[in-house]
């Protein structure tokens, strides 16, 4: 049966050339890295510095959007006013946003 199949010889070959594919590997993790692990770990880190500095009387934003005043403020949680004798209790990871202050006012 041999002689109905020629025999395939192996052309020569062109070595171990695995730079490229190392490289390829580095620039994909460096995007990675900067397109996206680095800006949410930087949005992570202003709503940790966010949520630690609420204080009474600030206005803020839920993340359900409410708009309230922060009328207490307990280690994990935070009292909002959303209208007149109306408060809620939530906890400080729920805030989204703080707002400018009279922006409830001028809604």
């Amino acid at each position: 049966m041999n002689w109905l199949i020629s025999p395939a010889y192996a052309q020569a070959a062109g070595g171990p050339g695995g730079g490229i594919e190392l490289i390829m590997l580095v620039v994909m993790i460096a995007v990675f890295y900067f397109f996206l692990i680095r800006p949410q770990q930087k949005r992570a880190k202003e709503h940790r510095n966010l949520v630690q500095n609420l204080n009474k009387g600030d206005e803020v934003v839920t993340a359900g959007g409410i708009l309230g005043r922060v009328t207490k403020v307990t280690d994990e949680f935070v009292v909002v006013e959303i209208s007149d004798n109306l408060e809620i209790k939530l906890q400080k990871q729920s805030v989204q946003a703080t707002l400018p202050k009279g922006t409830i006012k001028s809604i």
